[in-house]
């Protein structure tokens, strides 16, 4: 296949030690689930059919749940069932049972059809026992509880299956902390059969908000992705933007070619880690042939792959989760984060062009097909992107939205046959016959199907125990008390309760994946932010893109750590540099909170204050870049990146009068890096 494709002249003798990926084949990052902190089992023989049919078989049964009739609860158990039986077949409870499914993974998975049958078997009587359960609803209840955590240590790790376990602690023993001095704290506590009834035998637990997205939004979403992937979307995308903005005489050329490949590529993955990895194993050898260092291309790699998170129409799981939290459509979701996500690449790309100038790196000669050519022939993998966001503007839901989209995907990745039946002229002929292997023929399909269920594991057993806390959460009210107790630290004031929010989101990122984050962040910290004045949305967009933090900061920072092990950088150098690139777009959300003027960055205001606060957003982020960067027309002075960091920060702080100081500061640095540059 990389011969046919160099055959067709698609890449030059520059370029051409970067890795050609199978287009059809799903980046490594989705084969293995990177967003787990354990990889998933190579199986062979009757293990691998069984994960072959099961998640297949569970994104086929997502897409009848859209056009079919399935009761929402009996949809989530059954999710489930299906979820957890291909975790424990895939996930090893321990690296050395890797090669093989050991006898208590069949176990597991033989108790998770157990438990989670008995809900649907005995339905019609089992939703009307929640407030009394029985003695087998306690034992199954139990038994759920235990292999959901088991299900989450297995895919992301520990800390977040503790944290729930935590919880659960605090609702039976909620009295205690008032004979600790925990008033504040304290509850009247909640009996065994009261914390199963609610977890287990209500939409308020396991089944409840988290997993509901994970089963409707998430893995249609996921399907969508893995369609794409498999079609050569993936690929096309990275040709495109390389033809796009790859030919430039700056060596910041290959700098901005990733990033807007992370950004188209990731509407495709919707998953920082895929992406990341995805443009690593194609661009970082033209990053390294323009000079970057490996741990400045592994930042740049780890920074464009994790605006995937934030890029519309696809985002990551958290932001389906807004969408429900907030009783608003995901239509309105893409619309509050264009803005956002534009300043984020906008952020990348000036620091690019910084960093270049500064290191002195070289433009890669990159000979592509023009932009032109390449739409010409291929531009069809763009409209299942277009699409969705027509269907969605014309009315439609978001569930049928990406059905019809994944619907359409399929249908084109046969549009070289459907051309050449036509008789229409294409291009070289091994490239048609790469398009010809992208076609989803039944066997490519089923990987496709595979893929997009596997793709969905770590994120049901996520949302299941995200689910556990919520639960206790709504049933304690710690909600409230958090909120309250956030608020008081802050004396009310609208800044520092924003900070403050800003940091335990942090925090919280620091130990849990961001969709654990962003849910558990809604319950317990979004309300300090209302109870302030924050509207709802902004504060839900807000503690989305702290929870994002997680994705560059340690222990969770898996971003910069995937781009480290392809460059060959060191991991917390690397880290840091994404910090670097990313953090001028994290003090965005702080324009949308701290004043009414700055909803205008999520769309939210009227025009002339959605223009004003754009434009100053705009400007703060080249202020921070030069501050940051520490180049201009060359390099600048402490004195100059100060007045710079100081304008960009003023100018994120949406009212009149700081936008007008913040611009002043910025100007003056300017002022005095061109009278000292002056020749």
């Amino acid at each position: 296949m990389r011969d046919r494709v160099r055959r067709a002249g698609a890449i030059d003798d520059s370029i051409r030690e970067i890795p050609l990926a199978d287009p059809a084949a799903p980046p490594a990052a989705l084969r293995d689930d990177p967003d787990a902190e354990v990889p998933t089992r190579k199986l062979s023989g009757i293990p691998a059919r069984l994960v072959t049919v099961l998640a297949a078989g569970l994104s086929l049964y997502a897409l009848y749940w859209v056009v079919g009739i399935v009761q929402p609860q009996i949809y989530r158990v059954s999710f489930l069932l299906i979820t957890l039986v291909l975790t424990f077949v895939l996930y090893p409870a321990v690296p050395a049972w890797r090669g093989r499914v050991a006898a208590v993974d069949w176990a597991l998975a033989a108790a998770s059809v157990l438990v989670l049958a008995w809900p649907i078997v005995d339905f019609d009587q089992f939703v009307y026992r929640a407030a009394t359960p029985s003695g087998p609803d306690i034992v199954f209840g139990t038994i759920t509880t235990l292999l959901v955590l088991e299900a989450t240590r297995r895919t992301v790790g520990w800390i977040l299956p503790v944290t729930a376990v935590a919880f659960l602690l605090y609702g039976y023993y909620g009295p205690l902390l008032e004979l600790m001095g925990l008033e504040i704290m304290a509850h009247r506590g909640y009996s065994i059969d009261r914390l199963v009834g609610t977890l287990y035998m209500t939409l308020e637990g396991i089944f409840g908000v988290p997993l509901n997205v994970a089963s409707s939004y998430i893995v249609l979403f996921t399907i969508f992705g893995a369609m794409l992937q498999h079609s050569g979307a993936g690929q096309f995308f990275i040709t495109w933007t390389m033809s796009a903005f790859g030919r430039s005489s700056s060596g910041a050329g290959p700098g901005r070619t990733v990033t807007m490949s992370g950004f188209l590529l990731g509407t495709v993955s919707g998953s920082g880690v895929a992406t990341t990895v995805t443009l690593g194993a194609v661009a970082w050898p033209m990053l390294r042939r323009a000079g970057f260092s490996a741990e400045i291309g592994g930042g740049i790699l780890s920074a464009s792959g994790i605006g995937a998170i934030l890029a519309p129409p696809t985002m990551g799981a958290a932001a389906f989760l807004i969408a429900e939290f907030l009783q608003i459509t995901y239509l309105q979701v893409i619309a509050m984060a264009i803005v956002p996500a534009v300043l984020y690449y906008l952020s990348i790309v000036l620091m690019i062009e910084a960093d270049a100038r500064r290191l002195g790196t070289k433009a890669v000669d990159v000979h592509l097909p023009s932009v032109w050519t390449l739409t010409r022939q291929s531009g069809y993998q763009f409209v299942p992107l277009v699409a969705i966001v027509v269907f969605l503007v014309s009315g439609m839901t978001p569930f049928r939205a990406v059905f019809l989209a994944t619907m359409l995907a399929f249908v084109l990745s046969f549009m070289q046959y459907a051309l050449d039946f036509l008789g229409v002229v294409g291009s070289d002929p091994a490239v048609r016959e790469l398009r010809r292997e992208t076609a989803l023929r039944p066997s490519r399909l089923v990987t496709a199907l595979e893929t997009g269920g596997r793709a969905v594991l770590a994120v049901a057993a996520t949302t299941a125990t995200a689910g556990i806390i919520v639960g206790v959460v709504t049933l304690t009210g710690l909600g409230l008390k958090i909120s309250s107790i956030i608020v008081d630290l802050a004396g009310g004031n609208l800044f520092f309760t924003v900070l403050y929010a800003a940091v335990a989101v942090w925090m919280l990122g620091l130990a849990v994946p961001v969709t654990a984050s962003y849910i558990i962040a809604a319950v317990m910290i979004a309300p300090a932010l209302t109870l302030v004045g924050v509207p709802d949305v902004a504060a839900h967009m807000f503690i989305f893109y702290y929870a994002v933090l997680s994705e560059v900061s340690p222990p969770t920072a898996l971003s910069p750590f995937a781009a480290a092990a392809i460059t060959g950088g060191n991991p917390f150098k690397t880290m840091m540099l994404t910090w670097k690139y990313t953090l001028p777009a994290f003090l965005v959300p702080f324009a949308f909170t701290l004043s009414p003027e700055g909803l205008g960055v999520l769309l939210q205001a009227p025009l002339a204050d959605i223009a004003r606060t754009v434009l100053t957003a705009a400007v703060g982020i080249l202020a921070l870049a030069m501050g940051l960067g520490g180049w201009l027309r060359q390099a600048a002075t402490t004195a100059e990146r100060t007045l710079a960091v100081a304008g960009g920060l003023l100018l994120f702080y949406a009212t009149t009068a700081t936008d007008l100081v913040g611009a002043a500061c910025f100007v003056a640095a300017i002022g005095m890096h061109v009278v000292r540059t002056r020749d």
